[in-house]
Formats: structure tokens, sequence, C-alpha cells
């Protein structure tokens, strides 16, 4: 579980350049969702990484595509 933590930081900070406190505050958040994942029964690290950065980019909401500028026209 932690090497999946490690790789979804590092991707995760390769995509945004946050600032030390932002990326500490992010791996708080991203850990107690994969522990939870891990719990209910998830072991494959691939599928924790992709699925802890759909959760990081959820919640800072580069996921949204009204956000990213996509109208739709």
């Amino acid at each position: 579980m932690e090497a999946a933590i490690d790789r979804i930081m590092m991707t995760y900070d390769l995509l945004l350049n946050r600032s030390a406190s932002a990326s500490a505050e992010a791996r708080v958040k991203v850990t107690e969702y994969v522990t939870t994942l891990f719990d209910g029964g998830e072991k494959d690290m691939n599928r924790l990484t992709v699925c802890g950065l759909t959760y990081l980019r959820e919640l800072d909401g580069s996921n949204n595509p009204v956000k990213a500028g996509f109208t739709g026209l």
C-alpha cells in the first residue's frame, strides 16, 4: 500500500506544481482514501494508484471539464 501511495504522490507532484504543505495535505487525504480501498479488499497496486490519482484530481477540480475550459460547444 505504501508503494502505491508513493507512486500516486510522485505522479501527482509531476502533474501539478504545488507547495510542500499542499503536497503533505494531499498525501494525508490520499492515504486515508487508499487505506479505505485496501481495507475493502483492493490489493492491486496499479488499481490503487489509478484510484488515488483520480481521487486527488477530483479534490482539486482538475477532472471537472467545465473548470478545464471545455464548454461542449
